[in-house]
């Protein structure tokens, strides 16, 4: 027990000094800036020397994967200064996240301005058994990225008030809440919009060694299936016993404290019940049938169908309609002018995040057009080749090197569509299947999502941890998310490995060997 003690205390101590070096470091959007200017150093010395790779590229509007040849760009060219100031705005305005987070939090401030979010959590806690609680906030985060990118803007921020609801530190609600649902990206009961993606670059890249091989979207599913469970579990366990206990204990503000549901609150839950099911039921008119309005009107596909394209927009929608009903119901709206004051306070409250999202981008921007990520992932793969693994061990340093350029290339449909045409051929002389290899390069592409700088959403997690603590920074959400990271890491590896071991099917007609 002494020693169980000692190890824990030897962990808060190294992530209390992670926290302490990165809030140390300057504002994050001082961070961005210092990185871009470092981006543009780095790009042109490494222009000046020359550095390229070759790699088999996949042409997505041809479908044919033909070598390419990629060298360092300096951003001190007179060609290239002139793409990045003329590219300013463009690059803010197009981040990717700038976009989702505004149209959801539209619908999300309206539910959480009139009270409706605040009283639907105060019921789910009296409903949830208290040890369970973690374990629930972990799992619907996982269970998330079956509608996109929704969970970021939309279940990180209500894991908070959860864990309030329930007494409990908010910032460990949203650590939890973030784990689930960037850690565990990869992981879920369904089959989501990244699976067929994923499966067509697999297709192609295993058909430079044979023609007439196809990559089914379903052939991780047992595998993502069992690692819900396990990715759920491990982030209890980390929340629960090294996360929260590190947090300082938290005093909610007056408007944070938790109340029972008076009438006017019940009277508003049975108006939005009422709402939330019609528009259900409204929406499953329209995408349920084959021939419905929403479908894909080609194939009558769903997951390639104008619903999954517009989710974002649907789920705004789902939070808009059934708080608007709330506030009618509960007195909190009297006019149309109270709905649109709710939504400007919640884009107002956005400022921090804004400003923080135009340096990111900017940074994003440099980075990609320097070609510095795709040489880092190409030589990262040429040098694993060399090194003459083979068997396990060459399945866990894929894993790693994964891992490691997921926090360069935030993006994982980028990274495969590189990786794929490297990686998949390559196993294949070995006699790995395809579908082996994916599953490997989607636990290293989730593990490290929670610890990366660049990925587009981070900025918006230190935007709500800030919410709860106003000193934080990259630093703390850093430290917060490290032991997650790492047991995620770890605790997917041992999983890979024995399902490796045992022989079993990663999914339907997905073999492990080739």
């Amino acid at each position: 027990m002494r020693t169980e003690k000692k190890k824990m205390g030897f962990v808060i101590r190294a992530l209390d000094t992670v926290e302490r070096v990165g809030n140390s470091l300057p504002d994050p959007a001082t961070i961005f800036f210092i990185l871009t200017v470092a981006v543009i150093l780095l790009s042109a010395v490494c222009a000046a020397f020359g550095v390229t790779v070759t790699y088999d590229y996949l042409d997505s509007a041809s479908g044919q994967i033909t070598p390419k040849t990629v060298a360092a760009v300096s951003l001190l060219a007179p060609d290239s200064i002139r793409h990045m100031v003329t590219t300013v705005v463009n690059n803010f305005t197009s981040f990717f996240a700038l976009g989702t987070v505004f149209t959801i939090m539209i619908g999300v401030g309206v539910a959480d301005g009139t009270g409706f979010m605040s009283a639907l959590l105060r019921k789910v806690a009296a409903s949830t058994p208290k040890m369970f609680v973690t374990s629930v906030v972990v799992f619907l985060g996982i269970m998330s990225n079956i509608a996109s990118s929704t969970g970021y803007v939309v279940l990180v921020p209500l894991g908070a008030v959860l864990f309030m609801a329930f007494g409990r530190h908010p910032i460990a609600g949203l650590a939890a809440a973030f784990a689930g649902v960037s850690g565990g990206w990869s992981a879920n009961l369904l089959i989501g919009t990244n699976d067929p993606m994923f499966a067509g670059m697999s297709t192609q890249a295993a058909q430079m060694i044979d023609p007439g091989y196809q990559v089914l979207p379903v052939c991780n599913w047992y595998f993502m299936v069992a690692s819900t469970f396990l990715i759920t579990a491990i982030g209890t366990f980390v929340t629960d016993k090294i996360v929260e206990p590190r947090l300082a204990p938290y005093v909610p503000d007056l408007s944070e404290a938790v109340q029972d549901i008076g009438d006017n609150e019940k009277r508003g839950m049975r108006w939005a019940g009422i709402t939330a099911l019609v528009y259900v039921v409204f929406m499953a008119f329209l995408v349920v049938p084959e021939n419905g309005l929403l479908r894909d009107p080609q194939t009558h596909g769903f997951l390639s169908s104008p619903f999954m394209s517009g989710i974002i927009f649907f789920m705004m929608l789902l939070f808009l309609l059934p708080g608007i009903a709330y506030g009618i119901g509960a007195g909190v709206i009297k006019k149309d002018k109270d709905i649109i004051a709710l939504m400007n306070k919640t884009i107002s409250g956005l400022s921090s995040f804004m400003v923080l999202i135009f340096f990111a981008a900017q940074f994003t921007a440099c980075f990609n057009y320097s070609n510095l990520g795709t040489i880092i992932s190409v030589s990262g793969a040429n040098f694993l080749e060399s090194v003459g693994f083979t068997g396990i061990p060459l399945l866990v340093c894929f894993i790693l090197l994964t891992a490691f350029i997921n926090i360069f290339i935030a993006v994982d449909s980028a990274k495969w569509a590189i990786m794929a045409p490297i990686f998949v051929p390559m196993f294949m002389r070995l006699g790995f299947s395809p579908e082996l290899t994916q599953a490997a390069y989607r636990i290293g592409d989730s593990s490290t999502n929670i610890i990366a700088p660049l990925m587009p959403f981070f900025v918006l997690t230190v935007a709500f941890f800030q919410k709860y603590d106003k000193k934080a920074g990259i630093g703390s959400v850093i430290s917060t998310m490290l032991p997650y990271s790492l047991s995620f890491l770890m605790g997917w590896i041992i999983l890979f490995v024995i399902w490796y071991l045992l022989g079993i099917p990663l999914g339907p007609g997905a073999p492990l060997a080739y």
